[in-house]
């Protein structure tokens, strides 16, 4: 700083000085130059009238220039260094210009430390380029005071992060110092040097500013008694503003508002907090980025100044720009609908500020369906909505932007919602599906934006392709999406589908069935998928003038058929859907589109992604042995269990005989071992698949020889005949006396009359003797004795038998069938003592005859001049006639009934 002049005069005289040393020194060449004020390498331009005050506890120098400096041309540089008790505490420059030579220079500082404690001295010298004086030192009075108690300065002084600082700790008499620090490790470097006996320094870098407000600097020292004592005090330390990134414009032509970055946290807090101000204006809200002012607009460019400020320093910022190109308008306001249609709608709203209206604007309308339309027009305030979506809730936000200089668009509004009306609903997606003899029409669901309306019912017609104005209707209601129809699947038919809401119907979507031909089959391809779908391409078809048909649904379980319609520029297509499962086979089915029906192309099965199969897959697992060998068997693997494919089966025999038998077959339900041993085996079938093998399932396998089987099998049946005849015997033993009525039933005895039964007692009757015939039922009675009275007459009856019971009946001599004849006699003499037992052939009844006499005998004693003659169906009439003939007294039998006489009345 240059002093004040006290004399007028005095300037005047030096000016003269200066001028005339200048022109002495421009008329010398520069070498001459060079050596007046360098000789022999020292610089003799150096300060003069150096003098040292303290005023208000600051140190004040002052100093003059040696007229040899008049000479420089250049800017002359002073270098200044403070002492305290011979360490150096603080440096600085000053500058002096040219027109500055010549005149006193000023400079002051103010100590950390007060004066009264230490003494403080200042160097001085002069420096051009690489040439320097020689120091001068001016040293204050010599600081002499001592505290009562630890002081440690400065106090309460704010610091630069990253500045080295030196703090001062001054001890009372009778204290001895330990050591100074600085609290929360907010310093490096750190270290204390003793000034002299009762002053000591902290000098050390601020790296960090401190969580809290301040740091606090100890000072610990020691009294004579021993005791610690500490003091200490608090600096903060902090940054100057970091804001940046100015930028000014204006919203509404009548102020200007400027943003910026504001900078990171000085961390001075209510300390020192920033200041901010705008165009020498203070500003409200600096601290959140953001300042205005009432100007006056104007077309042209101009400085836009901002300053933050703290007491560490200050930042200015400065953004130079033309106001009537950086208007941000605001945001429209009461947007509302005028206009309201099934596919088109009109919008209207305002502006806060009243010149927008003389401005070119565009504005773009964003609607919730993710398009957005643009438009501009001189004070805009209206847009029109095409193309949208019948029975549909949109909602609508605007912003705008001038359309010259496009600067900023402003906020958007708030939004607005409207419905449109309802409209024909779109065309169904339909496609058909052949199982079981059965047609399934099935389609797509409308989605909300294709319904136009709420669908109430889809509507199904079919007719035959060579009467199609014949058609049968009917309704499908919500939310069955298909229908199944038992048609003819050799004819082609033509079905149509309608989907009808509140007040209109769809246009119909028809589809032609093709007819099943078993000669038409494709052949069935296999397909790895990927990415959970399936890469699916095909050969182009001539035929295909509509595009493609791609559908797919599972092997097993509930086959629901999904579709995917393709162009017929393309021959390939990334199959997905949310319904696909890994572990599940899926048919895929390629059609061509037609005009009429659709062509099956290709069909392909596979997996979106193969799992391993589990274990047990094989139930039941079933050995049979044949000789030495063992067949395993299996139920064929059901597709909901094949979770991948399978290639092949492997039978492992676990006793240490490794693979028995494998096949690469996939429809084999059987594995044999061979040439085993006969012994004990544990048999392991696996499915080969892209997993390896899995599926593992165990079956033990005891294999016998011949013999012990063939030993096996007679046990078997023996056991089991035994067991039915003991199961027979005990059925017989308890139902006894039931199936002796049953096949043994009570034989009734005859009906006789008393008159007979005398009349026989009257004669002699003879024995009859009967030959058995071959075919003639045999059961053996008792033969009852019949006594004859001989005065007793005969009548010409017999006593027949027939199914229901006895009578008495006239005798017919010339009966078909001769009577079995019964010799009569006198007495029963000629019989045996033993009982005599006497056959009658009778299909329905057997008389059994037994004489009473139960005298003992050998055997019967038949009449051998008169036998009965054999023959192969009963007894012969001719010998029965010529028995009567003999002996008049014969009583007769019948061969089939026994004839017994009645009186009759």
């Amino acid at each position: 700083m240059v002093e004040n002049m006290r004399k007028f005069p005095t300037v005047i005289l030096r000016r003269l000085t200066m001028i005339t040393w200048m022109l002495l020194f421009s008329l010398l060449s520069e070498s001459t130059q060079d050596g007046n004020t360098r000789h022999n390498g020292v610089f003799h331009c150096e300060p003069q009238n150096m003098r040292l005050t303290t005023p208000d506890q600051k140190i004040l120098l002052t100093w003059g220039d040696d007229p040899e400096c008049l000479g420089v041309p250049d800017v002359l540089m002073y270098e200044l260094v403070v002492l305290i008790a011979e360490e150096q505490v603080h440096n600085d420059q000053v500058a002096v210009t040219p027109g500055q030579i010549g005149f006193n220079h000023s400079w002051n500082w103010t100590s950390d430390l007060p004066l009264k404690y230490a003494s403080h001295s200042v160097r001085l010298r002069s420096r051009y380029k690489n040439y320097t004086s020689e120091w001068k030192q001016e040293q204050t009075a010599t600081g002499t005071n001592i505290p009562e108690s630890i002081k440690v300065f400065p106090r309460d002084r704010l610091f630069k992060v990253g500045n080295r600082v030196t703090f001062y700790c001054v001890l009372p008499v009778g204290y001895s110092f330990e050591k100074m620090y600085l609290s929360r490790n907010s310093g490096t470097n750190m270290t204390n040097t003793m000034i002299n006996n009762h002053t000591y320094a902290l000098t050390v870098n601020l790296s960090k500013p401190p969580k809290t407000s301040c740091t606090d600097v100890k000072c610990q020292a020691r009294t004579n008694d021993n005791k610690t004592d500490d003091h200490g005090a608090c600096a903060y330390i902090g940054y100057i503003p970091g804001d940046n990134n100015l930028s000014c414009e204006t919203r509404d032509l009548q102020s200007v508002e400027c943003l910026w970055n504001v900078g990171k946290d000085t961390h001075l807090g209510n300390k020192s907090p920033t200041a901010y101000h705008l165009l020498g204006r203070k500003c409200a809200d600096g601290s959140k980025g953001r300042c205005s002012q009432k100007v006056q607009v104007s077309v042209g460019e101009r400085n836009w100044t901002l300053t933050a400020q703290n007491h560490l320093g200050t930042v200015e910022l400065t953004h130079r720009v033309d106001l009537t190109k950086r208007v941000h308008m605001f945001a429209p306001e009461r947007v509302n609908t005028s206009v309201v249609n099934s596919r088109n709608v009109s919008l209207e709203w305002g502006w806060k500020v009243q010149q927008y209206s003389n401005l070119n604007i565009t504005c773009q309308v964003n609607v919730s369906s993710g398009e957005i339309n643009t438009i501009s027009g001189i004070g805009l305030n209206f847009a029109v909505l095409d193309d949208l979506i019948p029975y549909w809730t949109y909602t609508v936000v605007v912003r705008c932007r001038t359309s010259q200089h496009s600067w900023k668009w402003s906020e958007w509004s708030s939004n607005i919602t409207f419905h449109t009306k309802t409209d024909v609903p779109d065309a169904l997606d339909v496609w058909m599906h052949i199982m079981d003899n059965q047609i399934i029409i099935t389609w797509k669901m409308l989605q909300a934006n294709q319904s136009h309306g709420h669908i109430i019912n889809h509507e199904v017609t079919w007719a035959h392709t060579k009467t199609p104005e014949r058609k049968n209707r009917t309704k499908v209601d919500l939310p069955k999406d298909s229908l199944a129809l038992s048609l003819n699947t050799k004819e082609e038919y033509i079905i149509g589908v309608t989907a009808r809401n509140k007040n209109f119907s769809s246009p119909t979507s028809t589809i032609t069935i093709p007819t099943v031909n078993p000669a038409n089959r494709v052949n069935t391809s296999r397909i790895l998928g990927s990415d959970s779908g399936f890469n699916l391409s095909w050969s182009a078809s001539p035929t295909a003038s509509c595009g493609y048909i791609v559908d797919w649904c599972p092997l097993s379980g509930e086959c629901r058929v999904e579709w995917l319609k393709v162009p017929p520029s393309e021959t390939s297509v990334n199959i997905f859907s949310k319904n696909f499962k890994d572990g599940v086979c899926y048919l895929l089915s390629i059609y061509a589109c037609t005009q009429g029906a659709p062509v099956l192309l290709e069909r392909k099965e596979g997996y979106v992604r193969e799992k391993r199969i589990p274990k047990d897959l094989f139930k039941p697992l079933i050995w049979t042995q044949v000789g030495s060998d063992v067949e395993i068997s299996w139920n064929p693997i059901p597709l909901r269990e094949q979770t991948a494919f399978i290639t092949g089966y492997i039978l492992h025999c676990l006793d240490n005989m490794g693979i028995c038998n494998r096949t690469d077959d996939p429809e084999a339900t059987s594995l044999t071992a061979r040439n085993l041993k006969y012994t004990s085996y544990k048999f392991m079938v696996k499915a080969q698949t892209a997993f390896g093998e899995c599926g593992d399932t165990t079956i033990t396998a005891i294999l016998n020889s011949q013999t012990d089987y063939l030993i096996e099998i007679v046990i078997i049946a023996l056991v089991a005949v035994f067991g039915l005849l003991s199961v027979n015997t005990i059925l017989c033993f308890r139902h006894w006396t039931c199936i002796k009525q049953k096949v043994y039933p009570p034989i009734p005895k005859p009906v006789l009359t008393d008159k007979w039964l005398a009349s026989l007692g009257k004669k002699s009757c003879h024995p009859l003797r009967v030959d058995l015939c071959h075919h003639s039922e045999v059961q053996i009675m008792g033969f009852p004795e019949l006594r004859c009275k001989s005065d007793a007459p005969m009548n010409g009856h017999v006593f027949t038998q027939t199914p229901k019971g006895y009578y008495n009946q006239p005798l017919k001599r010339n009966s078909s069938t001769p009577p079995l004849i019964l010799p009569t006699t006198t007495n029963w003499s000629g019989l045996p003592s033993s009982p005599f037992k006497s056959v009658f052939s009778n299909p329905s009844y057997d008389l059994i005859m037994q004489s009473v006499d139960h005298q003992t005998n050998s055997g019967p004693d038949f009449h051998e001049g008169r036998p009965l003659e054999r023959c192969s169906s009963g007894y012969q009439p001719q010998s029965l006639m010529n028995q009567l003939q003999e002996n008049p007294e014969t009583l007769f039998c019948d061969p089939t009934y026994i004839l017994l006489p009645h009186s009759s009345k």
